[in-house]
């Protein structure tokens, strides 16, 4: 289990760094600070798995969760999230290292 939740946060770290990677060009190519979205970064990347989990959300969950938490997430952009998702899948599966020496119980 601690495999998979590090891979998964690895390419998560993986997206962040692309998604970091395309903001910096565009932003280099505009002379201006660009920072894509999320959800426009996932609406060119798969728009039909954005708009069903829109509709999941508002429809098993609660309107204001989508309103409000879901939205927000949204609006930030893409390299921060895959950032955060990757921090905490990785703290998630993070083993604590064996404790060793001379007072070990």
């Amino acid at each position: 289990m601690r495999f998979l939740l590090r891979l998964a946060s690895l390419v998560a770290l993986a997206a962040a760094v692309i998604a970091g990677t395309i903001d910096s060009i565009q932003s280099v190519a505009a002379s201006a600070v660009v920072m894509t979205p999320m959800s426009d970064a996932w609406q060119d990347v798969s728009p039909e798995t954005l708009t069903s989990l829109q509709s999941a959300l508002s429809y098993y969950i609660h309107p204001r969760f989508y309103a409000f938490i879901f939205h927000w997430l949204m609006l930030q952009p893409a390299f921060a999230v895959f950032l955060a998702i990757a921090l905490l899948l990785w703290m998630i599966g993070y083993k604590k290292p064996q404790v060793s020496g001379r007072f070990i119980a």
